[in-house]
């Protein structure tokens, strides 16, 4: 069953802030780096579950290619996907605190 995704307006941020990185390094860089988080999120649709719990209620995947982390949980009574954060891997992660309490 495919699950629906929702995302938090900090997640959009996220995931725009690192095409603008990448696209300061090489155009066109950032093209790839959103399709691979794409490719990456839409996997979870199908497989929600293949990730294990890492911390609270939160899942991890990961791209590819690019070093980053998809943070989501699953709201299972509304059938969706909630991802809460696309940070690089090496960032302290600290300030998912403050996403996760709500």
């Amino acid at each position: 069953m495919n699950y629906r995704l929702a995302y938090f307006i900090e997640a959009r941020e996220d995931i725009s802030a690192a095409k603008n990185w990448y696209f300061g390094q090489l155009p066109g860089l950032e093209v790839r780096f959103a399709k691979d988080v794409k490719r990456a999120i839409e996997r979870l649709r199908s497989t929600p579950f293949s990730h294990s719990i890492r911390y609270k209620n939160i899942r991890i995947a990961h791209p590819d290619v690019f070093p980053y982390s998809i943070h989501y949980y699953i709201d299972e009574d509304m059938k969706r996907i909630v991802i809460i954060g696309v940070v690089h891997s090496r960032r302290d992660l600290a300030f998912l605190d403050e996403r996760t309490s709500r």
